[in-house]
């Protein structure tokens, strides 16, 4: 069974993932941790716990969900799993991080790239990779079955969804994943976005106002 723990890192509010299990085994999720002393937060945690950490994911690649792919990557030993579509985001982030005065060392290393249908395995525990492009051409979001959550990125917030206005985004092909991908999930599924609070599909398929869905 997983258990979630979420940080809150970086000036841009980003939540960062760590799944884990009985095991202790786990991965780590879309680091965005920027300064030293939240890296030392995400380490200390890992390491008070006891966890092996087999796997670094990201939904998507823009600067502050990669922020801390190197240091994690580094760290545990690690190749970094995204879509092949988001290895052109990857390199353009620290040109994004300059924009933003946010300047950082990139992941350097060889890439493991995820597609709709593959499987996320952690011991007996399963993510399913769903395609989900329109924030960023390459998203995918991490779907746990058994235990009814998914791990949404920037795809979609509580009341809310990812912007479009940059590069690679599409606010008509965002809709149509939100709607195709993520609202034909049980409406208990709990979502877990990148930024803000957790929410559910039935919470969203009703009160979202950027997606026109109602029951």
């Amino acid at each position: 069974m997983f258990n979630i723990k979420v940080f809150k890192f970086s000036p841009i509010g980003e939540n960062t993932y760590v799944l884990y299990n009985e095991h202790k085994e786990g991965l780590v999720i879309d680091p965005g941790c920027y300064f030293p002393e939240e890296k030392e937060e995400l380490q200390q945690f890992i390491q008070q716990e006891g966890l092996v950490i087999k796997k670094l994911l990201n939904t998507h690649c823009h600067l502050d969900h990669v922020f801390g792919n190197k240091f994690i990557a580094e760290t545990y030993d690690l190749a970094l799993h995204i879509h092949q579509k988001e290895e052109a985001m990857l390199q353009m982030a620290p040109t994004s991080g300059l924009m933003f005065n946010l300047p950082f060392d990139n992941y350097v290393g060889k890439f493991i790239y995820l597609r709709e249908g593959d499987t996320i395995s952690l011991g007996n525990d399963l993510l399913e990779v769903i395609d989900a492009p329109g924030h960023s051409p390459g998203h995918i979001c991490f779907y746990c079955r058994a235990q009814k959550f998914i791990i949404s990125g920037d795809v979609l917030f509580y009341q809310s969804i990812g912007r479009t206005d940059l590069p690679g985004g599409n606010h008509e092909t965002l809709i149509r994943s939100i709607k195709q991908k993520i609202f034909v999930l049980p409406d208990d599924v709990v979502v877990y976005s990148g930024h803000g609070p957790k929410t559910t599909v039935g919470e969203e398929k009703k009160h979202n106002p950027f997606v026109g869905v109602r029951e």
